[in-house]
């Protein structure tokens, strides 16, 4: 546990937070009663959902936020702010300033925190700069672009004391939480076998240029990406009311390996242990039109396969003595585990400070301890979602080192990282 302390011997007394009243605890330093201020940075679809979650808690102002699109931005501020300050606090508190650049929200010195709900290939250089600025971090899974990116933005966590976490919520979930420790726990005996159930990799852009629309700086919504024409598909406004399909298209998103990879890889290698490690083998399938059949064997001699078991996103946990099966809508378990309880010197798995998975982040923020989804565990994660497409884009067997971050394969090393466009760039 992180004790005031050590936090000072850590941090000193010039951490980057302005709430008050502090005089109890003295510059820097929340109290458990601070209201925490927030900005947001991409305000599509996913963000509407998180102010709402904010709000709910009733432990932050949303004093700012930014996106490139205008449209976006006014819904953002106004309508979906004044339904949610009045259903959460009976009243319309002020509205956020809106900002198009987000280097304008990270100076603001009046900023604890920001969320960060872009599209994947923004996070790093957006969230790397908060750090430096600063702030604490809540940032959308998957947590980075590349792998060389994710190692980049734990560094910077690191060397500026700052607080991250992942928006990996399943693992703020009761059912995912008690699946992972029956399994960690061996009451299904040794494990054999992890599958996953997810969708495919991304594909290749199969569509025409459009011209952009009015209000949109399609310039600074590809930022670190090199130019590229706009479709509607990459940046969908509110009308046409589907989830933006960049996360489907090589050079913006990882596909589902990425997408909801980030979730469900997420559990298995919670359950396996892994968070500071991952597979040390890859053998895609040899059918070159495969989507999915993708082994990672660990070193334990675990196998994961990304492998439809016909029921959803979900996973399934293989042992000796039964099956274990987590989704969101269910947790199959033997019938002789369905009442079971931990036993003393069981392990644990951490449970989120307040019930949910935002509480435990402005926790985090108060305290200085590390989130229940920190930047590392995020970049494990994440890491296993961009091999994994690395490995279905080369369609070789792969040795994969968890300490180094390299392949055993010169190709497949260069597709660790990509090429920033200046100045959004970040250095690797």
């Amino acid at each position: 546990m992180t004790t005031r302390r050590d936090f000072l011997k850590t941090t000193g007394t010039l951490a980057a937070f302005s709430i008050v009243p502090r005089n109890v605890l003295g510059r820097g330093f929340m109290a458990p009663s601070d209201v925490i201020n927030v900005g947001f940075i991409g305000l599509g679809r996913q963000a509407r959902g998180l102010q709402a979650r904010f709000l709910e808690t009733k432990e932050i102002n949303l004093l700012a936020a930014c996106d490139v699109d205008k449209t976006k931005s006014e819904n953002f501020t106004k309508d979906q702010f004044t339904k949610n300050s009045k259903q959460y606090f009976g009243e319309v508190k002020t509205a956020p300033q809106v900002y198009e650049n987000y280097l304008e929200l990270l100076d603001r010195k009046d900023i604890d925190g920001v969320v960060i709900a872009t599209p994947d290939h923004w996070h790093a250089s957006i969230a790397i700069r908060a750090a430096e600025k600063g702030k604490d971090i809540y940032l959308e899974k998957p947590l980075t672009f590349t792998v060389a990116e994710g190692r980049a933005l734990v560094n910077a966590v690191r060397k500026n004391n700052r607080v991250l976490q992942t928006g990996s919520m399943q693992r703020s979930g009761d059912n995912f939480r008690r699946a992972c420790e029956l399994v960690r726990n061996g009451y299904i005996g040794e494990i054999t076998e992890v599958r996953v159930t997810i969708g495919g990799p991304p594909k290749e852009v199969d569509f025409q240029p459009e011209t952009v629309p009015a209000g949109m700086n399609w310039d600074m919504w590809l930022g670190p990406n090199q130019p590229h024409p706009y479709h509607h598909f990459l940046a969908p406004r509110l009308e046409y009311n589907f989830w933006a399909k960049w996360r489907y298209y090589k050079g913006f998103g990882g596909g589902d390996v990425t997408d909801w990879g980030a979730h469900m890889f997420d559990i298995a290698q919670w359950a396996l242990g892994m968070d500071e490690s991952g597979p040390v083998e890859l053998y895609p399938p040899t059918d070159p039109n495969a989507q999915q059949g993708m082994v990672f064997k660990y070193a334990n001699g675990v196998n994961m396969i990304h492998h439809d078991f016909g029921k959803g996103n979900a996973v399934q946990f293989r042992g000796k003595d039964g099956i274990i099966e987590v989704s969101r809508s269910f947790l199959n378990v033997p019938d002789n585990l369905k009442d079971v309880q931990l036993k003393a010197n069981d392990i644990k798995l951490a449970s989120p400070v307040g019930g949910n998975h935002y509480k435990d982040f402005l926790n985090s923020m108060r305290t200085r301890q590390k989130p229940l989804c920190d930047v590392e565990i995020g970049h494990r994660t994440c890491t296993v979602c961009n091999i994994a497409n690395i490995g279905y884009e080369i369609r070789r067997p792969l040795k994969w080192n968890p300490g180094t971050e390299r392949f055993d394969d010169r190709e497949a090393d260069k597709k660790l990282t990509r090429k920033l466009r200046s100045p959004y760039g970040i250095k690797i």
